[in-house]
């Protein structure tokens, strides 16, 4: 099964990359419908006698790929956080790649306030009037430079209508690419998204995996924290394999489908479970299975093919000195490792890993169920309002998006990560070579490296998963009470038994103003979905 950390990096990148969100969310809906089967071994020699004997790229690419497999069968305690930072978003920015005004209309006259600004400064330092005969220099050319850009910057204006008109070749390129250009606002813009919203901001997960068991916790929490402000919010998630189910606790959605479907919901659902059940009976037998050993499959397969450049040993001491500094939070646990393993990838070869790996899978799937990637027309045609939100005809409609990727479809300019962008993945195991954490970061270029070339950085963001065995003294979701721990029969609302209500209460004349107009656009489809949040 995939790890936490591996879904995490999928969800955040799909903010950029619409191939990793086709696949992390067909790959989570799939992994729901059976247990994860454990699958065997392939034989790589034991990693932690790999770390010790031999530290080249090729061992790391070993050790890190037996580890990864080893933990597909292993029960733990894992426990994520996300950090996102903009600091050095600017840090490298050169004055060619800033301008002193956000229009360029007014960059002639912002240019000369602040070069006035700057000598009246420097007059202050030195005790003595900006007036004084020593500094009528550069107090003239101020003023030139000022009579010069104005000219040039009204000769570029009448150049649109006029292309005889001569325009001074480094203001022609200056106005012409004015807009690529960071602005005295995008940089106050980005300061200020640093400190009110990524420096309080933080997202959290904890659980445990257990997949011999069949089940698997995740409590997802985002917190902000201020000097004067705190906010938290948590969502308990349960997972069935074994069933097939998955919860979600209904207490967060109670208000939000009281007030806008269900006006007759009351404490109805305080303390409960919203069940979904994430097949329905139209699927093959046997589906889920296959998808899972599909899945691992894919991931061997186009792991192997992967260089083993991108994989090396680096030494725990050398963290501290990464650029921009990792989350002291995430950089305590990571100091204190025996072994780290590296993986640096392009952008380039970071797509084309993913890309890589839905066309394998693809194939495999295509292969074993031909039913539900081989569409008739006719067929389509005929089906109601209700089969297409069927299990069967949703997994069609992700299997088919997941194919158009693996293909190399929909890439958009804003869909792809920009060029030059490494993405670094760190792993951090312990003397026994077991693995004990890993590590995640994505560096967003900023738009001046995106547009001119330089070596600004943009957005950084930071993930940490650890794992620890299981402590059967801590409680699952630490925020419920001990008496819903685990979802039951009598503790949890079945969301397609209750979508078919809602529809009953609808059809009887009841229900409130947005419900009924929900429901008169898309007659069936909560009935058949089950989903009412």
């Amino acid at each position: 099964m995939k790890t936490n950390h591996q879904v995490t990096k999928h969800c955040l990148s799909s903010s950029i990359n619409s191939k990793t969100l086709f696949a992390s969310a067909f790959l989570t809906a799939a992994l729901l419908l059976t247990g994860c089967q454990s699958t065997n071994l392939s034989s790589h020699p034991n990693p932690s006698s790999t770390m010790t004997k031999n530290q080249t790229s090729a061992a790391a690419k070993t050790a890190l790929a037996t580890a990864l497999q080893k933990q597909r069968r292993q029960s733990f305690s894992y426990h994520s956080n996300i950090e996102i930072n903009n600091e050095q978003q600017f840090a490298n920015v050169t004055t060619n790649d800033q301008v002193a005004s956000d229009y360029p209309s007014e960059y002639c006259e912002d240019t000369h306030d602040q070069a006035y600004a700057a000598l009246l400064e420097q007059a202050e330092g030195q005790n003595k009037d900006v007036l004084n005969t020593e500094y009528d220099a550069q107090r003239t050319a101020l003023k030139n430079n000022y009579l010069e850009c104005n000219a040039a910057y009204e000769a570029w204006v009448d150049h649109q209508y006029d292309s005889d008109i001569a325009v001074p070749p480094s203001y022609q390129q200056l106005f012409d690419n004015y807009d690529s250009k960071i602005k005295p606002l995008e940089i106050k813009k980005s300061k200020l998204l640093d400190a009110y919203w990524f420096k309080p901001l933080s997202f959290n997960a904890q659980g445990i995996y257990q997949p011999m068991a069949g089940r698997a916790t995740m409590l997802a929490s985002a917190q902000y924290q201020a000097r004067n402000h705190h906010s938290s919010i948590n969502q308990p998630i349960y997972i069935d394999f074994k069933n097939g189910d998955i919860y979600l606790w209904a207490d967060n959605v109670a208000m939000f489908n009281s007030s806008m479907l269900d006006d007759a919901l009351g404490t109805k659902w305080q303390n409960k479970w919203l069940k979904i059940a994430m097949d329905d009976g139209t699927l093959p037998k046997g589906f889920g299975r296959e998808v899972i050993k599909s899945h691992f499959a894919a991931m061997d397969e186009t792991f192997e093919t992967v260089p083993v450049s991108q994989f090396d040993y680096v030494a725990p001491n050398t963290l501290a000195s990464l650029s921009p500094k990792l989350p002291a939070y995430q950089l305590t646990p990571m100091l204190a490792t025996d072994t780290i393993i590296r993986r640096v990838q392009s952008a380039e070869s970071y797509e084309q890993f993913y890309q890589d790996y839905m066309r394998v899978f693809y194939d495999r799937i295509s292969k074993q169920y031909p039913e539900l990637t081989q569409t008739n027309a006719s067929d389509q045609s005929e089906n109601t309002t209700s089969d297409k939100f069927t299990s069967k005809a949703l997994v069609q409609q992700v299997l088919a998006m997941i194919k158009s990727q693996a293909e190399g479809g929909d890439e958009t300019e804003e869909g792809a990560l920009p060029e030059n962008t490494e993405v670094q993945e760190l792993y951090g195991f312990d003397k026994r070579g077991q693995l004990k954490w890993q590590h995640l970061r994505n560096e967003l270029l900023s738009k001046t490296k995106a547009v001119s070339g330089t070596s600004s950085k943009g957005v950084t963001v930071d993930m940490l998963q650890q794992y620890s065995a299981i402590s059967h003294q801590d409680m699952a979701f630490p925020t419920l009470p001990s008496d819903v721990q685990v979802p039951n029969a009598s503790n949890s609302i079945d969301a397609r038994k209750y979508g078919k209500e809602l529809m009953q209460y609808y059809r009887d004349g009841n229900g409130t103003f947005m419900g009924k107009m929900i429901f008169s656009r898309f007659p069936t489809s909560i009935e058949a979905s089950g989903a009412v949040d």
